[in-house]
């Protein structure tokens, strides 16, 4: 164990990357995908569960915790690991995102953004030095600066305003975040889809300096294609010797693109989300078990896997349950999807690691052309 956080490279492969991330509380091996446990929970699973299929770290997120069941609770219980009972390394968002996507009426102004719960309307104000409280309270490993995220499409010269206020928030957040040992502070680039607007994000963000780098702003609603358009540039205009973290992804191909185009770090709600409706995702691509063409189906999601969902239920049942909304249709699908996730990332840190990333990815988009097994 270490008492500090570093970052190792180990291998690339074009730009792709493959290493480390050490801190005080275990190894994240890169490129990560990161379950999202936004409320202190990864939902239907236990985390014992999520940790078996793979998982090195896990993201809580700022807003809900300080709105329920509050910051300073946490912290008087011992800090968020030890009340959700994850002893493994924590990512914690600023808030910024769900302010802006969640909140009620709220008034943006330099200073921060006050805003009414989505939970009971009560009014509450988040800033970079209220951030940087919140998310110390809490004890996360991987603290991010407050930002702003501007819903996109967006003019150039809102975008713009919205990433040069951003960068005057990472320096506050900074000068907040002081000096903690074994706790490590990210910066967040902005700037839409314009590349002279994310070079001057980048430029800005390393002349403060910080740990780690997020891309932020993508995913958003923006497309794979406008999405990529960024990745083709924004990793190389962040420190290499540094992890870069693309927020907020995704899909098994966007995370593979993402990690050709030399990203570390990902999360997502994506594979909890669809577990609880009804979508799993395999190596052949999606399904959709509540189909009917699963009812009489004995065979597994996918003969492949070793998760429980898989070696221990048939398709027909994985229905069934499905259709009369028991509780363990949304686990059993859940730890599916993570396990899934997890096992992408593993093959595309081999295949990095071998020199063989490009026949990887290759046979990942054959076998999802291939589409699901036919039907019975």
């Amino acid at each position: 164990m270490t008492d500090r956080f570093s970052f190792t490279l180990d291998a690339t492969d074009g730009k792709a990357r493959t290493g480390r991330i050490d801190t005080p509380r275990g190894t994240i091996r890169t490129p990560a995908f990161m379950p999202v446990g936004t409320a202190a929970t990864v939902k239907a699973m236990l985390p014992e569960s999520v940790r078996a299929t793979g998982a090195d770290i896990l993201l809580g997120n700022t807003y809900h915790l300080m709105l329920r069941p509050g910051a300073e609770r946490i912290a008087r219980l011992g800090g968020l690991h030890r009340f959700m009972n994850w002893d493994r390394p924590i990512l914690t968002d600023s808030g910024g995102f769900q302010v802006m996507s969640l909140a009620g009426l709220r008034k943006l102004t330099e200073e921060g953004v006050t805003f009414a719960s989505h939970i009971d309307g009560s009014k509450h104000m988040l800033s970079p030095e209220t951030s940087m409280e919140i998310q110390r309270l809490l004890g996360s490993d991987i603290v991010m600066c407050f930002d702003e995220c501007p819903a996109l499409p967006a003019d150039k010269q809102t975008v713009a305003a919205s990433m040069r206020m951003s960068m005057r928030w990472a320096q506050r957040s900074r000068d907040a975040f002081g000096d903690r040992p074994g706790h490590a502070l990210f910066g967040i680039m902005q700037g839409g889809v314009t590349r002279e607007l994310r070079e001057e994000s980048a430029e800005a963000l390393k002349a403060i300096g910080f740990d780690g780098y997020a891309i932020g702003g993508l995913a958003v609603g923006e497309g794979q294609e406008a999405m990529f358009g960024v990745l083709d540039y924004a990793p190389g205009c962040l420190p290499a010797d540094k992890p870069r973290y693309l927020m907020g992804v995704g899909k098994p191909d966007d995370i593979v693109g993402a990690v050709q185009r030399g990203v570390d770090m990902m999360d997502c709600v994506l594979p909890s989300r669809s577990g609880r409706t009804g979508q799993a995702w395999t190596r052949r691509g999606q399904l959709n078990i509540k189909n009917a063409r699963h009812a009489d189906d004995p065979r597994p999601l996918d003969a492949d896997c070793s998760c429980p969902a898989c070696t221990g239920y048939s398709r027909a049942y994985l229905h069934h349950v499905f259709r009369a909304q028991e509780m363990i249709s949304g686990m059993l699908l859940t730890w599916h999807n993570l396990h899934y996730f997890q096992e992408l990332m593993a093959g595309l840190r081999a295949a990095i690691a071998a020199g063989m990333l490009d026949d990887f990815v290759a046979d990942f988009h054959a076998q999802r052309a291939g589409g699901d097994i036919p039907p019975l």
